[in-house]
């Protein structure tokens, strides 16, 4: 099964480690660290170019990779129960 992030961005639901709200994930200093440097590294991807409201922390190739989403965590976590 895959959980659909946006903009045709699929992730399989085994690899998703956790969805995040980015406006409260935010708040704290370690999570803006290593969001920085997931960016820096290159492990940060975007499913559409609009302001994101989530972040989807997931597996791939052994990694710790991040998708930030258009979507609430709140839709994401519906979606992933359907």
């Amino acid at each position: 099964m895959y959980l659909h992030a946006g903009n045709h961005k699929n992730i399989r639901l085994r690899d998703i480690v956790g969805i995040f709200d980015t406006d409260n994930a935010t708040l704290c200093e370690a999570s803006r660290k290593f969001l920085s440097e997931a960016q820096k590294q290159g492990l940060v991807s975007a499913a559409k170019e609009e302001i994101p409201k989530s972040f989807i922390l997931y597996r791939e190739q052994g990694r710790v990779k991040v998708c930030f989403s258009q979507l609430s965590s709140a839709a994401l976590m519906g979606r992933m129960k359907q």
